[in-house]
C-alpha cells in the first residue's frame, strides 16, 4: 500500500472509531500472539484514549499459551451489536473469525496482513507485506500519537505479537520499519526478560516431544519435511494446541528443505496443517486445501490421512518445480 493511501485508510479508520460509542473487536479462531496482541493492544489504546467509550474484545476462545498476558474475552452472545462498530483483526476471511456475531455490527472494519483473497467489511486496511497486525496497530498509534495514547501495557501486547509473528524478527516480512516500530514500543518500558521467559521457556517434557518430532519427521524426494502430530502423541507429551502446532518450527533448518509441514490432529477429527517455506510460495497450496495466509507461512485443513498424503505430494511437486527453475537456494 502506498504512503498516501495508507494515511487515507488509517485516517478513515480513526474517524469511524470516533463516531461510535461502542466498539467490538474480534480476531481469528485458535489465537496466536499476533491475534491476542493486536486485538487487546488496540482495545487498550482505545480505552486509554476514549474512556467514555465502551471498548469490547469478544471472541469464543482464548490462548492458554498467552495466559500470562491476562487478557479477558467477553461472551459474543452477550453484546448488542445494533449500534456498534465492529473491527476484525488478523483474519483473512469471516469463516475463521472467533466471533461470528461481529457481522451484526452496524459497520465493520477489516485490519489484516494476509493475502486478501476474501475481502469483507465496509472499510479494509490490508497490507500483506507487513510482519504482523501488531506492527500495523503500532504504526496506527504512532501515526496519530498526538491523539491516541499508549502505555507499557499496550506496548507489551503489541510487541508480543510482533516478536512471535516475525519469528523474532527473522522472517522475510521483517524490514527497517518493523524494527523501528519495535524500538518505539520498547521505549515504553517493556519487561523483556519476563516477556521472553513466558513466550519461549518450555517444560522439560516439551524437549522430549521435540526429540520425538526429530525421530518421526520425514522428507520427500524433493525435500519437503513433514511430521504428523497425532492425538496419541499430543496425549503422551501433554501438549497444548499451540505446543503441538509449534512442531512446524522444528524443521526449519534443514538444508535443501524449502517447504516444511506439520499436521496436527484436531479434537473434531480434522487435521490442522501448518505450512512454512523459504523462497517458495505456499499460500496457493494452502488455498487448495481450504486455507490461506502468507507467501511463506500459511495454514490449511485436511480431513483424512489420504488427503494429508495428497497435500504432501502436491508440496513435493511444487518444490521440484521450484528447484528445477531457480538457483541460489540452500
Amino acid at each position: 500500500m502506498n504512503t498516501e493511501r495508507n494515511i487515507r485508510t488509517k485516517t478513515a479508520i480513526l474517524e469511524k472509531i470516533k463516531e461510535y460509542d461502542t466498539i467490538v473487536i474480534a480476531r481469528h479462531q485458535r489465537p496466536d500472539g499476533d491475534a491476542i496482541g493486536s486485538s487487546h493492544g488496540l482495545a487498550h489504546i482505545l480505552r486509554l484514549t476514549y474512556p467514555q467509550k465502551r471498548i469490547i474484545v469478544a471472541n469464543n476462545d482464548n490462548s492458554e499459551y498467552l495466559a500470562f498476558l491476562e487478557t479477558e474475552e467477553t461472551d459474543p452472545d452477550s453484546i448488542d451489536y445494533t449500534n456498534a462498530l465492529g473491527i476484525v483483526v488478523d483474519t483473512a476471511g469471516l469463516d475463521r473469525v472467533a466471533n461470528p456475531n461481529i457481522t451484526k455490527s452496524k459497520e465493520l472494519i477489516k485490519i489484516d496482513h494476509h493475502i486478501n483473497v476474501t475481502p469483507f467489511g465496509d472499510l479494509e486496511w490490508v497490507e500483506d507485506d507487513i510482519s504482523s497486525i501488531c506492527e500495523m496497530i503500532a504504526d496506527f498509534q504512532y501515526t496519530f500519537r498526538d491523539e491516541l495514547k499508549c502505555d507499557r501495557r499496550a506496548a507489551t501486547l503489541l510487541y508480543t505479537g510482533m516478536v512471535t509473528d516475525s519469528g523474532r524478527f527473522k522472517y522475510a516480512e521483517t524490514n527497517g520499519n518493523t524494527l523501528r516500530r519495535a524500538g518505539y514500543l520498547l521505549d515504553f518500558g517493556i519487561d523483556m526478560q519476563r516477556l521472553y521467559a513466558n513466550i519461549y521457556l518450555e517444560d522439560f517434557n516439551y524437549f522430549k516431544f521435540q526429540a520425538n518430532v526429530f525421530d518421526k519427521m520425514q522428507i520427500t524426494p524433493n525435500g519437503v519435511a513433514y511430521v504428523y502430530v497425532d492425538k496419541a502423541m499430543q496425549e503422551l507429551f501433554h501438549l497444548s494446541r499451540e505446543q503441538a502446532s509449534n512442531s512446524v518450527e522444528f524443521m526449519n533448518k534443514i538444508k535443501g528443505s524449502l517447504i516444511w509441514l506439520a499436521f496436527i490432529d484436531n479434537p473434531d477429527g480434522s487435521i490442522r496443517v501448518r505450512l512454512r517455506s523459504r523462497f517458495v510460495t505456499v499460500d496457493r497450496l494452502a488455498n487448495k486445501y481450504g486455507g490461506g495466509g502468507h507467501s511463506n507461512a500459511s495454514g490449511a485443513t485436511v480431513h483424512s490421512t489420504q488427503e494429508m498424503q495428497a497435500l504432501i505430494s502436491d508440496a513435493d511437486k511444487l518444490l521440484a518445480d521450484y528447484k528445477a527453475n531457480n538457483t541460489g537456494w540452500l
